[in-house]
């Protein structure tokens, strides 16, 4: 079962991601990154091979696409806030820009 991060593990799995540009959601215990394309296609695509991860790993984000950005919202709606399979998807995504 998939747990809301701790104090305690937050800085080791969430640091990393930070430095890469993603940050946590005000009001909510939900990280969010834009992602920045050359163009529409080019966003979409990354989009459909970020969805392929997403649907594997049964974890889907909270997005949105505006011509060649997309805006990624991770948060896990089961423990009501980021959970490691969060910071495991934001790392894939990061990966497949």
């Amino acid at each position: 079962m998939t747990e809301k991060l701790s104090e305690a593990t937050r800085g080791p799995l969430l640091d990393p991601l930070f430095a890469t540009g993603w940050q946590m959601v005000e009001g909510r215990d939900a990280l969010s990154k834009t992602f920045t394309f050359d163009s529409f296609v080019d966003a979409f695509g990354w989009m459909t091979r970020a969805a392929i991860w997403a649907e594997k790993w049964d974890h889907h984000p909270e997005w949105s696409n505006i011509y060649n950005q997309v805006t990624v919202v991770l948060t896990t709606h089961d423990v009501e806030g980021v959970s490691a399979l969060d910071a495991k998807l934001a790392r894939k995504f990061d990966s497949l820009v």
